[in-house]
């Protein structure tokens, strides 16, 4: 034992010693919960007006889901929970939206109170 760190461990007891190293050992991370994965994707990029498209998700099984779809003049926001597997769809009707005009689908996966974003898209058509 040649540091002093070594010499005040080796006056502390074989109990003290173990415990320390397991210390050492056990990542500072080990017990945060990360954020939930979030993949999403649409069934149908260029749905015709008065159809449906639906948003696919992926995330974390039993993860809160909370999509929102940005239209020319309004939005639209729907929210689920991911099933075992952690997939969610959700069902949109296209109705008379903008023709031409991109939706933007902003999804909200939140699980343990931890929240991620991702988006998807689509542009209605005639």
């Amino acid at each position: 034992m040649s540091s002093p760190l070594m010499r005040r461990i080796g006056t502390l007891g074989a109990a003290t010693v173990l415990a320390a190293s397991t210390l050492l050992v056990v990542p500072a991370t080990a017990n945060a919960a990360a954020a939930p994965p979030c993949k999403a994707s649409m069934s149908n990029t260029k749905p015709k007006q008065y159809s449906n498209t639906y948003v696919r998700v992926k995330t974390a099984p039993a993860a809160k889901v909370r999509t929102v779809a940005h239209y020319k003049t309004t939005k639209t926001a729907y929210n689920r929970k991911a099933n075992s597997a952690g997939k969610a769809t959700v069902k949109y009707y296209v109705s008379g939206a903008t023709p031409g005009y991109k939706v933007k689908v902003v999804v909200t996966v939140t699980k343990n109170g931890k929240s991620r974003t991702c988006s998807t898209a689509f542009t209605p058509k005639k």
